[in-house]
């Protein structure tokens, strides 16, 4: 059977999407969101039918419309009149682009994707209307029991592209391990466990994630419980597998997902993956979403079938750039040895598009009594000064465990609250900084490229690459932190002397140049003392935490742990 394309599946509804913000913020003028996507979303959506029922002017008959005339067939006028809203004046007619009403019957809806109303609840709990473009063309391929290829943008909606599917199967046959879903980090397992929670919430869906750096004993009584969905890391769902005495196994496993499947599909995983896929029935539907096709992917798309399996439905990006248009990506030209001074100024002076999102201050602490030596370090360094204005969500991100524990270290001796995430740290204090950021506590979080895989957090505002990545499609994960939903974000990625080959393939790979950021150096330079002086604050610090020893201890272990261990 021939491999269909994205293309005819999803016809011309990109496009129109694209225009779709600006008609619904002219059609708000006379109603609010949620009834314009109510009572203009489509005959199939249930949006509709309970526009239609809200009419309580008794001068329209529902039975009758539906003998007479189907509702996609009205114009918006119409749809507004009969759902109890006051019609458009002839302003506001003018207002709406003829091409208004076509746009609103084609635009797909979940109902019309073959979603349960179960499931089309709970999207409305997390606010979520209508299904984007990777969506669209996904889900009713794997709701027809296809394996798919999805390729979309970061921020794109692919963990609901699969999480429905599943789901709603799922529902149909609730019984022993139904789903596993691979990821290559442990943050990004306990995200999409999240999401199957709230989703799955109606339908009782029980989930585990099994990830390194968890007590093992707990996550093995919670598979022998046999959760509908398993969230794992290769490495460590490998190590249950082998040591169990056949309480659980993987038998009825009808899914297979490999989440960021371009970082899965390389040497590092190989090993893991290998021991799956022969355990594993072969009567299963396989999903790869990914932000970035590489040469594996491609090579799996074009493969051919197993015996009684047809080609896996592939869904590319219409767009040749992997970065949304809502992202503004820089460069400051910076030597090395005064990074430091350049990051403090842009955090303490942020482009001008994100001030607006600086969070207000928490609630301040009273100092304890037993207070260490670090707040005496802070008062001598800051001379007794007021704690500068905190920035707006940020993310710094950087090679190695660390230059990100060392940079913590340096932005809270200057008074910028910050946190760290990084494969160094235990899953306890991983889970804790993630959570400080995403409520805000702590406006600076930086962390290595294990955050930079599909973490959802919402408004981050800026995304500063101390270190530019080895491999360029590592930039567009890290810059998708930002600017996701639709959202503007900043990007800002520090070249030093050493860097200009990096810049090039990373200019070359998301097909987009980037805009070189002037900064003020006689501003920068006014904190050189301030920075300098913290910088041997932090070194001192970091020296005598003995995190040179702890990194030759990870060495040593590296080679024996699980794939998820093997972090940058």
């Amino acid at each position: 059977m021939k491999n269909r394309s994205a293309d005819v599946s999803v016809d011309e509804w990109p496009q129109q999407r694209e225009e779709r913000p600006k008609k619904r913020r002219r059609l708000s003028e006379s109603e609010s969101d949620s009834d314009a996507s109510g009572s203009a979303s489509g005959s199939e959506g249930v949006e509709d039918e309970q526009a239609f029922e809200s009419d309580d002017s008794g001068s329209y008959n529902r039975q009758a419309l539906d003998t007479r005339v189907a509702p996609s067939e009205l114009d918006v006028e119409d749809r507004l009149r009969l759902s109890g809203k006051r019609p458009l004046d002839k302003q506001q007619q003018q207002a709406v682009p003829k091409s208004a009403t076509a746009d609103l019957q084609q635009r797909p809806s979940f109902a019309s994707l073959g979603i349960s109303v179960p499931l089309q609840t709970a999207l409305k709990t997390m606010s979520i209307k209508v299904p984007t473009e990777v969506q669209a063309a996904c889900i009713p391929v794997l709701l027809a029991g296809e394996d798919c290829i999805g390729n979309a943008k970061t921020g794109s909606g692919k963990t609901i592209a699969f999480a429905l599917p599943i789901l709603q199967k799922l529902s149909v046959d609730p019984y022993g391990i139904f789903a596993l879903v691979l990821t290559p980090t442990r943050e990004l397992a306990f995200q999409i466990a999240e999401q199957f929670a709230v989703l799955g919430a109606p339908l009782n869906v029980r989930t585990a994630v099994v990830v390194g750096g968890m007590d093992m004993m707990a996550q093995a009584l919670e598979l022998g419980n046999r959760p509908h969905v398993v969230v794992a890391t290769p490495g460590r769902i490998v190590d249950h597998l082998r040591s169990s005495s056949g309480e659980w196994d993987l038998s009825r496993v009808k899914f297979l997902v490999l989440d960021e499947a371009d970082r899965l599909l390389t040497s590092t995983f190989t090993p893991e993956l290998s021991y799956l896929f022969n355990i594993l029935p072969k009567q299963r539907q396989t999903c790869l979403f990914t932000a970035t096709l590489t040469p594996a992917i491609e090579n799996l798309a074009d493969a051919p079938p197993r015996p009684g399996k047809q080609k896996p439905f592939v869904h590319r990006m219409r767009e040749s750039i992997e970065t949304v248009s809502t992202l503004k990506q820089h460069y400051v030209l910076v030597p090395s040895h005064v990074r430091e001074s350049y990051l403090y100024y842009i955090l303490c002076n942020p482009p001008e598009s994100i001030v607006h999102l600086r969070r207000a201050p928490p609630e301040p602490v009273k100092p304890s009594k037993k207070s260490g030596k670090s707040g005496t370090k802070k008062k001598k360094l800051e001379n007794s000064d007021d704690e500068p204005e905190q920035p707006p969500p940020t993310i710094i991100f950087c090679a190695k465990p660390r230059t990100a524990a060392y940079l913590t270290i340096l932005l809270k001796t200057l008074m910028i609250r910050s946190t760290a995430l990084h494969s160094r740290l235990t899953q306890r204090e991983r889970l804790s900084s993630l959570s400080l950021f995403r409520a805000s506590v702590v406006p600076v979080l930086i962390s290595t490229d294990v955050g930079a895989r599909g973490l959802d957090i919402e408004d981050v505002a800026m995304v500063i690459n101390w270190d530019l990545p080895n491999e360029p499609e590592e930039y567009t994960h890290r810059v998708g932190r930002t600017a996701r939903a639709g959202k503007g974000g900043v990007a800002i990625s520090f070249v030093t002397e050493r860097d200009e080959d990096r810049v090039l393939k990373i200019e070359n790979r998301i097909n987009t140049k980037l805009e070189e950021m002037t900064v003020p150096e006689e501003k920068v330079l006014e904190k050189l003392n301030t920075v300098s002086t913290a910088k041997r604050l932090a070194n001192m610090e970091l020296h005598d935490s003995n995190f040179g020893k702890r990194e030759e201890i990870h060495k040593i272990k590296q080679g024996t742990r699980g794939g998820e261990e093997r972090e940058v």
